[in-house]
């Protein structure tokens, strides 16, 4: 009965006051939809940067350039690569010396670069993946369609062959098959013996636009270098997974008579290690996010308590008739706090349901622009969300609430 009689006044003084209540409602509803689309949008990318991330395997290390006295994951390595640094150091001799640890099982080392590629009247300019030859025993996404994979002989003697990316095969030879026939890359022509599955975007990457060429005659017949930029091995017993990587890092400062580690030109890193970086960074942002949406909260709840302040000057009357009939302080109090409250669940549930349907659309949309990015909406962000409103309501309107439990019955029923 006690809470019966507040919830009916509540209801009732905010119908009376429609203007009003929707304004103090919408202020709750930016906030909690705010927090919802922070929490749904920092967990699908997230999940996205770490997916791509794995997607290549948990069991693998990766050994490639850096930037001598620049940390590997650094502003400054960073730019320094962006802004066109060469390092020329890494080579087929070292990766294939990593290559006999005993711990290291496949493997592939590889260079990226770009050129123009054209069959008959058609130009493109595209992505040559300069490779070894066991990618295919490595890297478990990538998979032929048709045709087969270059071998280790083909990069010994620099053959001119190469496996076309799907959207490649498509742009070149719509219609029949592609392999058996030749591109020309820097007026040289390829013959094609292979066109890969198609595998889509991987860390903003469009693997299905690529050409891959042994890599041994990407450097020697088109890019006239010697260098690679990192190669990728798959790791036997992950429990000695550390020990493989101090392996690697002293074999390479050996080889590369490196006394000082901050002259590393090559970093090493594990997949498990690059995972447990980027959960702490989204860790970090999502909590800074958090903070900053939580503002649109703060400023909502101070919209509620002038609200409740405006309600409870205008309502003294019906405070005094309360208390003169027997209603005690809690009384009062109870009753304000819960219009309050109820002003910030509707708002709470308004605001969740407009953050659900955002984060859908933004889904969609960015799956519709080929990247798997899923912003789920969870019942831990729900409750996380919904408590935040909730809090906001019983904290904001205490202090009007416990203002009207203190009037006097006979200041309230003097006043018109």
């Amino acid at each position: 009965m006690k809470l019966f009689i507040p919830l009916k006044l509540a209801f009732k003084n905010l119908q009376s006051n429609k203007a009003r209540t929707a304004f103090s409602v919408l202020g709750i509803v930016i906030g909690t939809a705010s927090v919802i689309a922070v929490m749904s949008l920092g967990a699908g990318l997230k999940n996205f940067v770490v997916g791509q991330v794995e997607i290549f395997g948990t069991d693998i290390v990766e050994l490639k350039i850096k930037t001598p006295k620049t940390k590997q994951i650094s502003a400054a390595n960073v730019s320094s690569m962006a802004g066109g640094a060469q390092i020329t150091t890494l080579t087929l001799d070292d990766i294939e010396a990593v290559s006999k640890l005993s711990n290291i099982g496949s493997w592939y080392g590889g260079i990226l670069g770009q050129e123009v590629a054209n069959v008959g009247e058609k130009n493109k300019q595209v992505f040559i993946f300069g490779v070894t030859a066991d990618i295919i025993k490595v890297d478990k996404n990538f998979k032929l369609r048709s045709g087969m994979m270059f071998s280790g002989e083909d990069d010994k003697n620099l053959s001119r062959v190469v496996v076309l990316g799907s959207k490649l095969k498509e742009t070149f030879f719509p219609e029949g098959e592609a392999v058996g026939k030749f591109v020309k890359i820097k007026g040289q022509r390829y013959r094609i013996i292979g066109v890969a599955e198609e595998r889509g975007v991987s860390g903003f990457f469009d693997f299905d636009n690529v050409v891959y060429i042994p890599v041994q005659t990407l450097q020697k017949k088109i890019m006239g270098i010697k260098h690679i930029q990192f190669a990728i091995y798959k790791i036997i017993d992950m429990r000695k997974a550390d020990l493989t990587l101090m392996e690697i890092t002293d074999l390479m400062r050996e080889r590369h008579n490196i006394k000082d580690s901050a002259e590393d030109d090559f970093a090493v890193v594990s997949i498990l290690e690059t995972k447990a970086i980027l959960d702490k960074i989204f860790s970090i942002i999502n909590f800074l996010l958090l903070g900053l949406v939580s503002i649109s909260l703060l400023v909502s709840g101070v919209g509620i308590m002038n609200v409740m302040y405006v309600a409870v000057s205008e309502r003294t009357k019906e405070i005094g008739l309360r208390k003169s009939i027997g209603a005690d302080n809690a009384d009062i109090l109870r009753q304000f706090t819960v219009e309050s409250i109820i002003l910030a669940l509707i708002g709470g549930a308004g605001g969740i349901l407009i953050g659900y349907i955002f984060s859908n659309a933004v889904s969609y949309v960015a799956n519709q622009a080929g990247f798997s990015v899923q912003l789920k909406v969870d019942w831990q962000t729900i409750a996380i969300a919904f408590s935040f409103s909730a809090l906001t309501g019983v904290f904001f309107g205490f202090y009007p609430a416990r203002k009207a439990s203190r009037m006097a019955p006979t200041e309230s029923l003097r006043k018109e």
